[in-house]
C-alpha cells in the first residue's frame, strides 16, 4: 500500500483534515497535498505524521515475521 494511502486513511480515521496535519508539520496546505499527490514521503516525514496521527510505523518480515517498528516521541 502507497504511504500517501495509509496518510489518507489515518486521517479520515482521526477525523484530520490536510490542512490541519500540514499546520501540525510546519508546512504549507499546498505542499502537504503534492506530496500526498505524488506519494513523497521520506522515512523521516512518515515518523512525523505517524507520531502526529498517533500511530507508529511498523515493518515485518515475509518470512519470520518479526516485526521492526519506529515509534518516535516528539515534542508537539
Amino acid at each position: 500500500m502507497a504511504g500517501a494511502k495509509i496518510i489518507k486513511q489515518l486521517l479520515a480515521e482521526r477525523n484530520v483534515s490536510v490542512n490541519e496535519l500540514a499546520e501540525k508539520l510546519n508546512i504549507k496546505s499546498q505542499s502537504m497535498s503534492n506530496k500526498l499527490y505524488r506519494d513523497s514521503f521520506s522515512f523521516q516525514e512518515m515518523c512525523s505524521i505517524c507520531n502526529i496521527l498517533n500511530a507508529d510505523l511498523k515493518a515485518i518480515t515475509r518470512d519470520s515475521q518479526k516485526e521492526f517498528f519506529e515509534s518516535i516521541e516528539h515534542d508537539s
